[in-house]
């Protein structure tokens, strides 16, 4: 019998869901609004949508790469390859902007991501992304871990937005949880723990008391 936590940690339903509630946001926005701060460093929100689409674009690709070795990384693991890099996080920044502004029309841009952020696969399949072997389930649920954070970060300045999906926060804790290696030893709701583990939200002395050495292990990924 299907639990109601397994629907939930579901890999399809978790990047379903995220992706789902995601394009609610983008779908309805206009120009000017394409031009709101988001919570990513120097990126308005058209900027945001560009990588948003990258993202997608990437998932594409990875879901028709099969890997004929077995998986090294999983949903938790993948993510302890990132590393605090500011010169190459500028750099980043500065190229997604760039590459951003060639989309004169918001509009373009927006249906562009709309039409691409879909993927289903079989979840137990092999597959390759970024230099490594991920069932596509786990991929799934990486691609909507990254959508639900960055959601957050789409919808600083966007008040009456919906907010990211049950399942793809549910999705983030989980992972904040494994990398952690421990439940975070403090109340924190969903949205906030999202914003703090990925340095989004700067930790207070309580809560730095709260998490001891690990709070300078903090962001867990961005």
């Amino acid at each position: 019998m299907t639990t109601e936590h397994e629907n939930a940690t579901d890999p399809v339903r978790v990047v379903r869901d995220a992706y789902e509630t995601l394009a609610a946001v983008v779908r309805p926005l206009g120009d000017e609004e394409s031009w709101l701060p988001t919570d990513c460093t120097g990126w308005a929100v058209r900027d945001l949508v560009f990588h948003l689409l990258g993202d997608a674009q990437r998932a594409l690709v990875a879901l028709h790469t099969p890997a004929g070795g077995p998986p090294d990384r999983d949903a938790v693991s993948y993510w302890r390859d990132w590393a605090p890099d500011p010169a190459g996080a500028a750099h980043g920044r500065r190229w997604n902007r760039v590459a951003a502004s060639m989309f004169l029309d918001f509009g373009q841009l927006k249906e562009s991501y709309l039409e691409t952020a879909a993927a289903t696969a079989e979840p137990h399949r092999p597959v390759r992304t970024q230099g490594h072997v991920l069932t596509a389930g786990d991929l799934l649920t990486t691609l909507g871990v990254e959508a639900t954070v960055h959601h957050l970060d789409l919808t600083v300045a966007l008040p009456a937005a919906p907010g990211p999906s049950p399942a793809g926060l549910t999705a983030v804790r989980a992972t904040l949880d494994g990398l952690l290696g421990r439940p975070v030893p403090l109340d924190w709701s969903d949205r906030h723990y999202a914003r703090a583990g990925t340095g989004r939200a700067a930790l207070t002395a309580v809560e730095r008391r709260a998490l001891g050495a690990d709070a300078d292990r903090l962001p867990l990924f961005c």
